[in-house]
């Protein structure tokens, strides 16, 4: 009797189990939940447009930008395609480097392409002036730095910029060949709340 009692036991705690299991799985949403916009201090969203330029300076005894990886064919790449730069560069109001800082862009940029000299560029924007002040902007698209203008996704913020979204344009205002710095001119568009 016992020999069949022990399966009909196993089948019915086996059951049981998978029962509790599905039905507190199913109720179960505690990571997560719906809120309401407004309860998160979200309001109409608006479109803001940030002028500024961008300093990087990749020569000299304080570079802004630095080269921390390559590839083995980085050097003789028409592209350096595998050079991977770090940067703190400043962003100001004019083009002159001695122009008021508003900011800083600060992240990483890879040459991505092997024909032509294309970046991966993966920074943010940190605000230091103003009403942006401790804000920040994110930035991950292709630069392809010797087109006349280039377009770069915003794909989030902080601070006054969360939930943001929107593009950067950039026009290269200066470029030095042989030392390599650039100043970057940037038009930024951003819809945020």
């Amino acid at each position: 009797m016992a020999n069949k009692t022990l399966p009909i036991l196993i089948f019915v705690l086996l059951t049981l189990s998978t029962f509790f299991f599905f039905s507190t799985s199913a109720n179960d949403q505690s990571f997560s939940r719906t809120l309401c916009p407004q309860k998160l201090g979200l309001k109409k969203q608006k479109l803001s447009h940030l002028h500024f330029y961008f300093q990087d300076i990749v020569s000299g005894r304080n570079p802004t930008a630095i080269r921390v990886a390559q590839a083995k064919m980085t050097n003789t790449s028409k592209s350096l395609f595998g050079a991977v730069f770090v940067m703190d560069d400043p962003l100001t109001m004019g083009p002159e480097l001695s122009s008021k800082l508003v900011g800083r862009a600060q992240g990483i940029y890879a040459s991505a392409s092997q024909s032509e000299a294309g970046f991966l560029m993966v920074l943010n924007y940190v605000f230091l002036e103003g009403k942006y002040n401790g804000s920040t902007l994110s930035i991950l698209g292709h630069n392809a730095i010797f087109s006349g203008v280039r377009e770069m996704p915003i794909v989030g913020g902080s601070g006054i910029f969360r939930f943001s979204r929107g593009y950067a344009e950039a026009r290269t205002h200066e470029f030095d060949l042989k030392s390599g710095d650039a100043v970057v001119e940037y038009n930024v568009y951003v819809l945020h709340y």
